[in-house]
């Protein structure tokens, strides 16, 4: 059987090398949502999306309508580069702290995915209660999160690591994200697993000028061997 070529591998590399803030999100929300149902013409929140490629990869592939939700990122920027690609009919752009008040109806998306972000504002009991009410039931929330390969906590670090780690790097293990998934009662855990696409998707970011500075030395002394990306989906029961 032949293997298909990943979508990402025929996107404009320049275009990429631009946008990315991280990890290849382009490249790591086309493995999660290929194991996913998407069917076209759903709605779907991308949340935590950067500059959009996300969005862009799910519009373009598989053709649902996506919310393109970001904290930093201002809406009228994203809405620009969602128009300049053809996109301004499929992508609405907006600018949302999802720490806060989450501006959209009950029973409204038929999925939640978030790559690379779900870290920054998810590790903590609270948010897939608050976020659960969004989707509608049997509806799946699906995040990609850089972590650990093992249960390293701040004092127990890999050598090569422990020059480099900050708290605010929020790299957890599988099993960490697994037990927080758990409490929450109204959502059931159908993917739990390191995904294969991690090291092209850093490979990617290490060519982008912003990982020049701040990514190559970590990689560069090894502690990347320590990293995956994580893939959580629950199902609303």
């Amino acid at each position: 059987m032949t293997m298909k070529t990943p979508f990402t591998d025929g996107y404009d590399k320049a275009y990429l090398l631009e946008t990315m803030m991280g990890p290849n999100a382009m490249r790591i929300m086309e493995e999660m949502v290929d194991m996913l149902p998407i069917k076209p013409g759903m709605r779907v929140l991308d949340l935590g999306c950067g500059t959009g490629i996300s969005s862009i990869l799910l519009a373009q592939k598989y053709d649902v309508t996506v919310f393109a939700a970001d904290l930093w990122i201002p809406a009228t920027e994203n809405a620009q580069r969602f128009a300049r690609l053809g996109l301004d009919e499929k992508i609405i752009p907006l600018q949302v702290d999802a720490t806060k008040a989450i501006p959209f109806a009950h029973d409204y998306f038929d999925m939640i995915v978030s790559v690379d972000a779900y870290q920054y504002f998810g590790g903590n009991e609270t948010m897939l209660a608050k976020l659960l009410p969004f989707v509608k039931t049997g509806g799946l929330i699906a995040v990609a999160v850089p972590g650990f390969t093992g249960d390293y906590t701040e004092g127990h670090l890999p050598e090569v690591v422990k020059p480099f780690w900050t708290p605010d790097w929020y790299f957890y293990s599988c099993s960490w994200w697994e037990a927080l998934w758990k409490k929450e009662p109204g959502i059931e855990i159908t993917q739990l697993r390191e995904m294969d696409t991690c090291q092209q998707a850093w490979d990617d970011f290490m060519e982008c000028e912003m990982a020049q500075e701040m990514m190559v030395p970590i990689m560069e002394a090894g502690a990347g061997e320590y990293f995956n990306i994580i893939q959580l989906v629950g199902r609303k029961v």
